[in-house]
């Protein structure tokens, strides 16, 4: 397991610490795949009965993904980045144990996305949420991980989140039913949160869980054009080496 993830099993939780604060905690490949083996071992441990998901640092939960992994990529990456992640999304939605996201400061792109996949989500006053990708890289989300955000917030505040690139508060985000708590002590909170969850019934938690996941799955979407364009396009390159330059992107609408 890398260093720049950190897996614990504390009593019956299983921790996953994303661990770059320097970087926000942004995921690089070796953090999702180990996100992945995170999901198996709580699958395989039958000890495991909760899954807590956190930033180190205090500052993030997630600030998206590692910009400086998209240098030199085409649609056809593009198309391959996506599915991954969306598999990944899934596998993390399909843990059979409550997955709790413990959101401290930005949680923002590939982190609003783990987050929203998982089952509870508290975070403190400070924490950020978006998606403020029309402002940074010009990419785009493919339609299963933007049906996971629409089903959460609802339509009209998703498309406002991303055409408009700003960032919900905690109490939006509370008052948006994306997050369930916002506390002045995330740790106590998950604390308290797991305690309950360890003492109630398996079974009932991992069928809510698994009845909710399948009624929001809905249907497959055929996106693979619209993201092809998008990682393929001229403005994705020159605003990936805009943001890694510390330059602000000219976008050129192609």
């Amino acid at each position: 397991m890398t260093d720049q993830l950190l897996v614990e099993q504390k009593s019956d939780a299983l921790y996953v610490t994303f661990n770059r604060a320097a970087q926000r905690n942004a995921m690089s490949w070796e953090m999702y795949q180990g996100l992945q083996a995170a999901c198996e071992r709580a699958d395989a441990e039958d000890s495991v009965r909760v899954m807590v998901l956190r930033g180190a640092g205090g500052t993030a939960f997630v600030a998206g993904t590692d910009i400086a992994q998209f240098k030199g990529f085409t649609g056809q990456d593009g198309i391959e980045y996506e599915q991954r992640i969306s598999a990944i999304l899934g596998r993390l939605a399909a843990v059979r144990v409550p997955v709790i996201a413990a959101i401290e400061g930005f949680c923002i792109g590939g982190g609003l996305g783990i987050a929203a996949v998982a089952d509870l989500r508290i975070a403190d006053r400070g924490a950020k949420f978006g998606v403020p990708i029309a402002r940074t890289l010009g990419n785009c989300l493919s339609a299963s991980t933007l049906s996971v955000l629409v089903s959460l917030v609802g339509r009209a505040r998703a498309t406002d989140l991303l055409m408009t690139a700003r960032l919900m508060s905690a109490d939006e985000a509370l008052a948006s039913g994306f997050v369930t708590t916002v506390s002045d002590d995330v740790d106590a909170e998950v604390e308290a949160l797991v305690r309950r969850l360890g003492s109630s019934a398996p079974l009932t938690l991992w069928a809510t869980k698994e009845a909710m996941r399948r009624i929001y799955a809905g249907s497959t979407v055929d996106d693979e054009d619209i993201v092809s364009l998008v990682y393929g396009s001229e403005d994705f390159a020159n605003a990936v080496t805009a943001f890694t330059s510390k330059r602000k992107p000219v976008w050129q609408g192609r």
